[in-house]
């Protein structure tokens, strides 16, 4: 690794920097996704779970979260003090030690399993360590430096907390939960390739594979869209199974065409082409902010019906 200390003076630690170790905004997602499959499967099996326990189960994925955040920055601290956008995070700005964000994900992530194991049961446990070995290790050592298809396939990662809030519930993971874990997969690609049509050269520059950068940026458009296309219809299956009802489904579809509606328009700009107009740059990122609210959103909408009485469903089978 390259030593920080080439580009940044060392300064004092604060508990900002080792709150932002954990990146939090990636963990306050994970965590409202994993309540929402917690809320759906005692609101569709009517399986109950004890609030403290619940609240321990939830707590445990945020560490978990948390815990795979450390270590991908431990990991990445190279190449985060070659980009702009990551070189002032704690590691490269020299702030904290990358031994000590090693050691800080490690017990974290001891101790988040433990916590769910006994909050819970063996079956979320294991899925909680199986996500946290899959961002920190499967993901950020492996695929990110190693193929553009990084987030394809390294977003499986972010798509477990749903499958784990349901597990820690029932002991078992059905076709609902997995159904949960394929909108957030599917979510994943358009939502960070409207990202890196920004930041390609950033990534660049770090030799990152991202897909603009391997493929250029028309195949970056032309994707989000395939992913877009894919991920419309899929958010609508809920309502076949029984897991979301109307309300539920008015969501999807009105948040689903307008997340449509930008893939469309972002795959005719020139976003990400060299000399691409200011305004096909901004319709970039107004796909990547809306693609946040869609899947909160989204999965809000599942939570109140299951949570506040407002769950009618449209059963199909």
């Amino acid at each position: 690794m390259t030593d920080m200390s080439a580009s940044h003076t060392k300064r004092y630690a604060t508990a900002g920097d080792y709150v932002q170790l954990l990146k939090p905004r990636i963990m306050m997602l994970v965590v409202f996704t994993a309540v929402s499959g917690l809320i759906a499967a005692v609101g569709v099996t009517g399986q109950s779970i004890n609030p403290i326990m619940a609240a321990i189960a939830t707590l445990s994925i945020a560490l978990g979260s948390g815990a795979a955040g450390a270590i991908n920055m431990w990991y990445d601290s190279d190449i985060d003090q070659i980009m702009t956008r990551t070189s002032t995070r704690p590691i490269p700005s020299g702030a904290v030690p990358r031994e000590e964000a090693l050691a800080m994900g490690l017990i974290m992530s001891g101790v988040s399993v433990m916590l769910m194991w006994l909050a819970s049961n063996w079956l979320a446990a294991g899925l909680l360590a199986f996500s946290i070995f899959y961002y920190g290790v499967i993901y950020t050592m492996w695929l990110k430096r190693s193929t553009p298809q990084n987030i394809v396939i390294g977003g499986g990662a972010g798509a477990f907390p749903p499958v784990i809030g349901w597990a820690a519930v029932t002991g078992n993971t059905p076709l609902d939960a997995w159904i949960l874990f394929a909108i957030i997969f599917f979510w994943t690609p358009p939502h960070f390739w409207a990202l890196s049509l920004l930041a390609h050269g950033e990534y660049e520059k770090a030799g990152v594979p991202m897909l603009p950068v391997t493929h250029g940026a028309k195949t970056t458009r032309n994707q989000i869209l395939l992913y877009t296309l894919l991920l419309v219809p899929l958010a609508m299956t809920p309502l076949l199974t029984g897991l979301g009802g109307w309300l539920y489904g008015a969501v999807a579809g009105v948040l689903g065409l307008a997340f449509l509606s930008y893939a469309v328009r972002v795959w005719r700009s020139h976003a990400g082409d060299k000399g691409a107009a200011p305004a096909d740059m901004k319709l970039a990122k107004g796909m990547f902010l809306f693609s946040i609210l869609y899947l909160f959103l989204v999965f809000a909408a599942l939570i109140v019906e299951h949570a506040f009485g407002l769950y009618f469903p449209v059963k199909v089978f």
